[in-house]
């Protein structure tokens, strides 16, 4: 998962030294990840200092080339998208070490994976009202992939073990719905400046994965915090 967000917001994005960013990433990714499984006790912090770690690395290695260094004032932003997306995938590992992490990701996971299928899905058959005129994602998609993402994470809730109940799995799936739809979202408008820019658009497959990988990301560090200072 973490190869894959980084191969397709890379290749959306275009960050400065394409290589070194990508081999920063794929160190950083690494590290996280033997990080998440192995300190004692499990806990964020580390993750945090990795993720500033790898920035920092990563914009070093955009400054060795004359035409990446004029890029890097303006693409940093982009750069720790891209870095803190690749650890973010880690924290879902460092949850199950963690009292009723496993079962939070498992709700998570549930309201964001069905918000983005409806919203998609819906947006196939039915994309109005439109959001936006450049933007082929409609408001009903929004809406109802919303709802029953909370639904089926409030389902989960229901026959996970204590904290868990229905509302406390619907509040949690609400939570996760709504910033994959968001995430999703951002990413289609993203896609839709750069063609009025002017810029080549990204990949199919590369467009098409963005959104999705890009939600389950951000979902990974709410699903923590959800855990530490909602259901504790």
């Amino acid at each position: 998962m973490q190869l894959l967000y980084l191969l397709a917001w890379i290749m959306a994005l275009h960050p400065p030294s394409v290589w070194a960013t990508a081999g920063v990433c794929v160190a950083v990714a690494v590290v996280a990840d033997y990080f998440a499984v192995s300190t004692t006790p499990a806990g964020l912090f580390p993750l945090v200092l990795i993720t500033l770690g790898g920035f920092v690395a990563a914009v070093v290695g955009q400054l060795f080339r004359a035409v990446d260094r004029k890029r890097v004032t303006d693409s940093w932003r982009t750069t720790l998208v891209i870095v803190a997306g690749v650890v973010a995938y880690a924290i879902p590992v460092l949850l199950t070490r963690q009292t009723v992490g496993t079962q939070t990701i498992v709700v998570c996971a549930a309201g964001a994976g069905v918000a983005l299928l409806v919203a998609r899905a819906t947006d196939a058959i039915f994309p109005k009202p439109r959001i936006a005129p450049q933007v082929p994602r409609g408001a009903t998609g929004v809406v109802l992939g919303a709802m029953l993402g909370t639904l089926a994470s409030a389902a989960l809730g229901s026959v996970l073990v204590l904290p868990f109940t229905p509302a406390k799995g619907a509040v949690i799936g609400l939570i996760a719905a709504v910033i994959a739809n968001l995430v999703d979202l951002a990413v289609n408008f993203g896609e839709a400046g750069r063609r009025l820019a002017g810029d080549a658009p990204t990949l199919w497959l590369a467009r098409h994965m963005q959104g999705p990988l890009g939600a389950f990301a951000l979902t990974a560090p709410a699903a923590y915090a959800l855990t530490h200072w909602y259901l504790q």
